[in-house]
This record gives C-alpha cells, sequence and structure tokens, in this order.
C-alpha cells in the first residue's frame, strides 16, 4: 500500500477505534492481551498504557532493554502533542526525524518519530491517554496495537489493518 494509503487507513484506525470508557481494567485486558501475544512470538517489547496522569498497565519481555521505555516515553510526549498515532506522524512528516524535531522545536531526547505510540479515544472525552509499544519495527510496533484495540473492541482485525508492506 501507498503511504498515502497507510495514512488515510490510520485516520480510519483513529476514527473507529475508539472507547466508550476507559478505565484500569481496560487497559489490564488490552496490556495483557499485547503480553501474551508477545510471550507467544518471542517478542522483545515493551507495553505502556497510560492515561495522561498515570501510568495503568507496564510489562517488559525478555530481550527488551531500558531504551525500549525510553522510546515508548517519546512516543507517548507525542501522541500528547499531536493528538494522534506515532506511525501516522512519522508517515507524514517523511520519516524525517531531524527535520520534524526542528520543524516543530521539539527535543530529539524527548519526541521521537517512530510508529508505536497509538491514542486513546474515549467517546465525549477525546484523547485521554497512549498505548506505546517498543521493541519491533514501527510499522508491526503500531499493528499489533491496533490487532488488540480490534478485538478488545469487538471489531474484524482485517478491516482496520494496514496493508502487507511491500
Amino acid at each position: 500500500m501507498s503511504v498515502a494509503g497507510d495514512i488515510e487507513k490510520i485516520k480510519v484506525q483513529e476514527t473507529e477505534l475508539v472507547f466508550d470508557a476507559f478505565d484500569e481494567a481496560t487497559a489490564f485486558e488490552i496490556g495483557s492481551a499485547l503480553r501474551t501475544r508477545a510471550l507467544a512470538e518471542n517478542w522483545p517489547i515493551i507495553v505502556d498504557i497510560r492515561l495522561w496522569d498515570r501510568a495503568l498497565f507496564y510489562c517488559a519481555l525478555p530481550g527488551s532493554t531500558g531504551s525500549n521505555a525510553d522510546w515508548a516515553r517519546r512516543k507517548r510526549n507525542v501522541v500528547k502533542m499531536f493528538l494522534k498515532s506515532t506511525y501516522r506522524m512519522m508517515l507524514e512528516q517523511g520519516g524525517e526525524s531531524a527535520l520534524f524535531a526542528e520543524r516543530y522545536g521539539l527535543s530529539a531526547s524527548e519526541y521521537v518519530l517512530a510508529g508505536g505510540g497509538f491514542p486513546i479515544r474515549v467517546k465525549g472525552a477525546g484523547v485521554i491517554g497512549v498505548i506505546a509499544v517498543s521493541g519491533l519495527p514501527q510499522r508491526q510496533d503500531h499493528g499489533i496495537i491496533i490487532d488488540a484495540l480490534c478485538d478488545c473492541l469487538g471489531r474484524d482485525r482485517r478491516e482496520l489493518a494496514l496493508a502487507a508492506a511491500s
């Protein structure tokens, strides 16, 4: 699929993967699903689910490092500032991390242009937090979040998945 096609599909994901409510139990369900899948696939990831004021779920799987936690933090900051997925931001900015930071006056130590951060949206409230995954290639970090959200919200994964990378 083209970059433009991916951006349009991510916009659909962001519009349709919206919760009626989001709480600690929801975060635990999504985080646990991501952890279970990562263990089965032997993925060296971290999963970090937060509201803007506090952490709700965090896990680090074998093979992940402290660097993954830092990448997740910087992805969180991008979602909080722009209220959209970090993979969408990366595609919209053409993957130019240096230009991204310069264009917006952001510090590279606080913000990163890489997929794997997705906004938690609640009907009537807007974006209230973020789900961040770090440790896989950025398109895959993004994709596993989408899969978990689809499962939690009862949506068909195939309908909302990005096309296979060519």
